[in-house]
């Protein structure tokens, strides 16, 4: 681990960046000590090869402590500076404001030719059909208006950055967006309600159509060596179940929590809070065989998902190590799947603890979305305050579902930073020790 430098501690004076303040003298005392971590040795894929620092380096004028949008979004530079820094974020930072942080609405962003009134009314699939995609001049402006919200609430992160919230940090309504980088940490940071305020609707989208949302909490795309620890991912006060129903299908208005596409690569993920959120986490975006081929390598230890619906994780391509999760689902009329075998996915998973209602089916815990095989050792389930006891969820699917998924992944993980927690004493381990707060 990497301790604060001395040099913060030297009468520096206020430094100014772009109207972001740098961490002065007199406020170096308050740096946390690990904000300057470095992924530990073997600690999953991010481990691999060249490793994961972040922002360690970061000589004093590139560590900021950011209170608001503007302050941050000159702190990240536009995600186009590979200088080493560290970003602190301190409050509550909301990227629905203007620059002088004034609330801004979806009205805010609506093009003039766009109104949700009008949008139902083209695209109805009484009107419409169901064969083809909205077009035309409603839905260009609806894509005018994705673009105004997006320009606001998309924050992309640069090459050896490393975010890290202080103490009750929470980053509301905004995309978070690592792509094309590499060597980026993400910590101690709640991430809230990145809701899409222009939501696609596409009748093409299984059989009765389906509302698609454009922004994940945090998005991974083509980046590598990316660390996210001990960070809270929920829906906040926004949740799926208040949203309205339109052509019989829920206005969904959240993406994922935090999505790993575009042949990202060498990501660890642990000690997170993953809850009250449906598309939790998407590995690999594509079935095509190209540029996914060969990585998508992640590992998600520690993590505490606590009814979600979907995706926990969803796999394509990625050799993906899951283990010590405790995997809390009490909620079965959200419930959708958690593990999702995609095409060439290779999922490892070991010691996971499953506690769930008793109307929540064993057999639905695992979904076949094309892939071959999981491998899966030392599941524990409980129901309720029942007993514990231990379960293959992929013989419960296979007892159940044709064709059958294989037994063995065709990897055996090696990048651990240690022992593996005995499944029983996951809960306690993952429920006192993930999140935000818990560093």
């Amino acid at each position: 681990m990497h301790t604060v430098r001395t040099a913060l501690a030297a009468a520096i004076g206020l430094v100014l960046t772009a109207g972001v303040a740098a961490i002065p003298a007199s406020a170096s005392a308050g740096i946390p000590s690990a904000a300057r971590d470095v992924l530990p040795a073997n600690d999953g894929w991010a481990a691999a090869t060249t490793g994961t620092t972040g922002g360690a380096a970061a000589d004093d004028a590139h560590v900021f402590v950011v209170r608001n949008r503007a302050e941050l979004a000159a702190a990240l530079a536009g995600g186009t500076d590979p200088t080493p820094r560290i970003v602190l974020i301190q409050g509550t930072i909301r990227a629905n404001e203007d620059d002088a942080g004034n609330p801004l609405s979806c009205d805010d962003y609506a093009d003039p030719a766009y109104s949700l009134d009008a949008y139902l009314a083209a695209y109805d699939p009484a009107v419409w059909g169901r064969a083809t995609r909205p077009s035309g001049p409603l839905e260009e402006a609806r894509v005018r208006s994705a673009r105004n919200q997006a320009a606001r609430i998309q924050f992309k992160v640069g090459a050896n950055t490393t975010i890290y919230g202080l103490p009750n940090a929470r980053l509301v309504g905004a995309n978070l967006l690592v792509q094309n980088v590499d060597n980026v940490i993400v910590r101690n940071v709640r991430f809230e309600d990145a809701a899409d305020c222009f939501p696609l609707w596409d009748p093409t989208d299984g059989s009765q159509g389906n509302w698609n949302s454009a922004y994940d909490l945090v998005t991974l795309t083509g980046a590598t060596h990316v660390w996210a620890d001990h960070n809270t991912f929920s829906d906040g006060e926004n949740v799926d179940a208040n949203q309205p129903l339109y052509f019989g299908r829920p206005y969904q208005v959240h993406d994922g929590a935090l999505d790993i596409i575009r042949a990202s690569d060498y990501v660890t993920a642990s000690w997170n809070v993953f809850s009250e959120h449906d598309k939790t986490m998407l590995i690999g975006s594509t079935n095509t065989v190209g540029a996914d081929v060969g990585k998508l390598r992640v590992t998600l230890h520690h993590n505490r998902f606590a009814n979600v619906g979907q995706r926990v994780p969803r796999v394509r391509f990625g050799q993906v190590d899951v283990y010590n999760n405790y995997y809390y689902q009490t909620d079965e009329d959200t419930y959708s799947y958690s593990w999702g075998a995609g095409v060439y996915s290779a999922i490892y998973a070991e010691n996971n603890f499953l506690l769930r209602s008793a109307d929540l089916a064993l057999e639905d815990f695992v979904y076949d979305w094309g892939g071959t095989a999981i491998t899966e050792i030392g599941t524990l389930t409980r129901v309720g305050t029942g007993p514990v006891r231990a379960v293959s969820l992929l013989a419960e699917y296979n007892a159940t579902h044709d064709p059958d998924l294989g037994t063995d992944a065709g990897w055996t993980p090696v990048l651990r930073a240690g022992p593996v927690t005995p499944t029983a004493q996951v809960p306690t381990v993952v429920g006192k020790g993930a999140g935000a707060g818990r560093i």
